[in-house]
């Protein structure tokens, strides 16, 4: 009888073992298909510009700055814009500064009585999360000579859009950026250079399927549907010469950039 009992124990011991073993296995692998499904990502905010673009980088508390010393402008601003930073405390104040360190830097002054806003790349309302990054997003190498119709149209509809989206998808990456041609040579203040158009570039890296998006504005009041003004990424790397989100995967990034749907990423 005791013979049995112990026989009774040892199967359920070894049955109790395969189980666990199975488990642990089968969450194992669980866990590296989600990890699979959801990598992560370096270096999305590193833009490739051709060699003979001025360039000098600065990074701030919440995005990175390549700037133009001959045009007085950012070339690009980059950030990661994470669905939890469109909620803080840190308050808008307008305190626009000039940074000594960026050589071209222009001042507030430079943009006074120009007709001009000092139109933000990478928006205030994007990084109140921190009242470092919020002081830092008000530095003159941030800013752009914008039509004021644009900054408060157009430009400001996006950027609310694209506040819902990082909430929505998590984290989103974001580049902007002034677009200048042969034909740009109208200056404000101390030789600012006031581009043609702006473009935006939106990559959702971290959904089950990547996607990308890019928007093209004339530098003037932008009427109509988003939609008019939607560009592949590919799109813009043609007009800029830029090479956006080459740390990706070759066939992600091959695959996100020759693609844009307003649709997809109107989503709710």
């Amino acid at each position: 009888m005791k013979q049995r009992i112990w026989i009774v124990i040892i199967l359920l011991m070894c049955t109790c073992m395969i189980c666990f073993g199975a488990y642990r296995l089968c969450t194992r692998e669980d866990n590296e298909y989600k990890e699979s499904r959801n990598p992560h990502y370096t270096g999305l905010d590193i833009v490739l510009a051709p060699p003979a673009v001025e360039s000098k980088e600065y990074d701030y508390t919440g995005f990175r700055v390549s700037f133009n010393r001959h045009n007085r402008t950012p070339n690009w601003v980059a950030w990661e814009l994470l669905g939890s930073e469109t909620r803080g405390e840190a308050k808008r104040h307008n305190r626009f500064w000039q940074d000594r360190d960026v050589d071209g830097c222009p001042t507030t002054n430079d943009y006074r009585n120009s007709g001009y806003d000092r139109g933000h790349m990478c928006p205030a309302a994007e990084q109140k999360w921190s009242a470092e990054a919020m002081d830092d997003c008000f530095v003159m190498a941030n800013m752009c000579p914008q039509d004021h119709s644009l900054n408060s149209g157009a430009w400001n509809t996006l950027e609310n859009k694209e506040r819902n989206w990082a909430v929505r998808d998590s984290a989103i990456v974001i580049v902007a950026g002034p677009i200048y041609n042969a034909d740009d040579i109208k200056t404000i203040g101390n030789g600012v250079l006031v581009p043609s158009a702006f473009f935006k570039v939106l990559l959702a890296p971290y959904v089950e399927k990547p996607r990308a998006i890019a928007f093209v504005f004339p530098n003037m009041p932008s009427p109509g549907s988003m939609q008019n003004y939607v560009m592949t990424v590919d799109d813009v790397e043609k007009l800029t010469g830029y090479d956006f989100f080459s740390s990706l995967p070759d066939d992600i990034e091959n695959e996100v950039e020759s693609k844009a749907s307003f649709r997809e990423w109107n989503q709710r």
